[in-house]
């Protein structure tokens, strides 16, 4: 911790705003709008799909970035003191993402399989208590609604401070709509030490809390939203695999927003230095292998059990005609980041990183892909350029959310959390203490 150097003033700088930016979001929310309103006329089913897996990965990717500054927050990690707002950045997603899940709690019989199943089915009837709209539609709403309220509201704690410092003039920020944002999120100050040191306090009793509330909430959605596809299938390690997954892309696009904010402004490409990088990279390669791990464990057990209500899962993945997707998903998920960000070099150069990053995160989405359709479709894979193209709503409003947010908020930290000693240091201070 000592060697990290931290800046006794940070500028304020903000990503610099682009029409043409913009422009081009609005573009992608249009054709991912007009994509899925095509398919939809021609095949339903098909557009729904693919909106729900878009939905699985762009709202895990956000969570996941987000996940990773609470969990920076609890250990107390000064080494992303430049990067955390990046991280923070996402946070801005999470409202629309909540708007776009609404239409999906209307799907019935047509995605959810035990619905119709729970006429006849008697294990399926078994599992009646959980499996059953109102109380999918209940948990996902409150779990959600809990889990994304957390997030902005830890995101606030870290901006307020901040906009404390714009406001009493320490540097640029009044134009461009930010003056209404410094007011409306500044209501109240109590003084710079103090809501700095409030907000250090409630940051680290509440992230925690928000940790635990994650994974339940992920979990939950991962049950939901994929694996009761197979309801007759279950997997304890099922919601860790979509959670840690969903960290992991967390990762992969702190680091490729990261990469962006670099060369688009020379005084954040110096307070984004070598080191942020080096330390994204090797995240973003120690949770391939985890993925690895996770992925083989639940295979493990499977095949070592050889139970048909337990292979059917894996069988409709490994056989035709999904089998090629799922070689595909493997070799990038694992073995092209892995092997691509073993060396040094690739974690610390930005366009490497960058590049890695992206395979780690079409990697993600297609197994978010092959954890829902493979469940409901039967015949060939699905997968055509419609369903790309319907993600391109979802691309769009999640650039767009972030780059808004990089753009209206110091993108760099200008406030940074108190140091407090270690246990270990604060008993030798008390004793040397004590003695004279």
């Amino acid at each position: 911790m000592a060697q990290i150097h931290i800046p006794k003033e940070i500028p304020i700088r903000y990503l610099p705003r682009s029409k043409g930016a913009t422009a081009f979001f609005v573009i992608l929310v249009l054709l991912g709008g007009l994509a899925f309103a095509g398919t939809w006329m021609r095949d339903p089913d098909q557009a729904w799909r693919a909106y729900v897996v878009n939905w699985l990965f762009f709202t895990s990717v956000a969570c996941g970035a987000m996940v990773l500054v609470t969990a920076t927050t609890i250990v107390k990690a000064r080494w992303n003191w430049s990067v955390r707002r990046v991280g923070l950045a996402f946070s801005a997603f999470l409202p629309i993402s909540f708007i776009l899940l609404l239409p999906m709690l209307g799907l019935g019989e047509d995605y959810f399989p035990w619905i119709e199943a729970m006429a006849h089915d008697p294990i399926v009837q078994k599992k009646a208590a959980y499996l059953n709209m109102p109380f999918l539609i209940t948990r996902n709403l409150v779990g959600l609604a809990l889990l994304f309220g957390g997030f902005l509201y830890m995101a606030y704690l870290y901006v307020r401070p901040d906009l404390g410092l714009v406001k009493d003039g320490g540097g640029p920020g009044a134009g461009g709509g930010r003056g209404s944002w410094v007011e409306r999120l500044t209501q109240g100050w109590q003084g710079q030490e103090k809501e700095e040191v409030r907000s250090y306090q409630t940051l680290k009793k509440m992230a925690p809390a928000l940790v635990l509330l994650y994974a339940v909430v992920m979990s939950v959605v991962s049950f939901d939203w994929a694996m009761s596809l197979e309801p007759h299938w279950f997997s304890t390690i099922f919601g860790a695999w979509f959670f840690m997954g969903a960290l992991w892309g967390g990762v992969a696009a702190t680091a490729w927003a990261t990469v962006y904010a670099k060369g688009r402004d020379p005084d954040l490409n110096k307070l984004m230095g070598v080191q942020q990088l080096h330390d994204l990279g090797k995240l973003a390669f120690a949770f391939t292998v985890f993925w690895a791990y996770l992925f083989f464990s639940q295979y493990l057990v499977i095949w070592y059990g050889k139970l048909p209500w337990e292979q059917a899962w894996i069988i409709h993945r490994a056989e035709a005609p999904w089998s090629y997707l799922t070689v595909l998903a493997i070799l990038l998920c694992f073995v092209v980041p892995f092997a691509g960000l073993i060396g040094r070099r690739a974690k610390m150069t930005p366009w490497t990183l960058r590049l890695f990053a992206t395979v780690i995160l079409i990697g993600l989405w297609l197994e978010r892909y092959l954890m829902v359709v493979p469940s409901i479709h039967d015949g060939y894979p699905t997968i055509t350029l419609l369903e790309p193209a319907i993600g391109l709503l979802f691309l769009g409003l999640f650039l767009g959310s972030v780059r808004w947010f990089m753009s209206t908020f110091p993108t760099v930290q200008i406030w940074q959390p108190m140091v407090e000693p270690e246990s270990l240091e604060a008993e030798v201070r008390d004793a040397e203490g004590a003695a004279v």
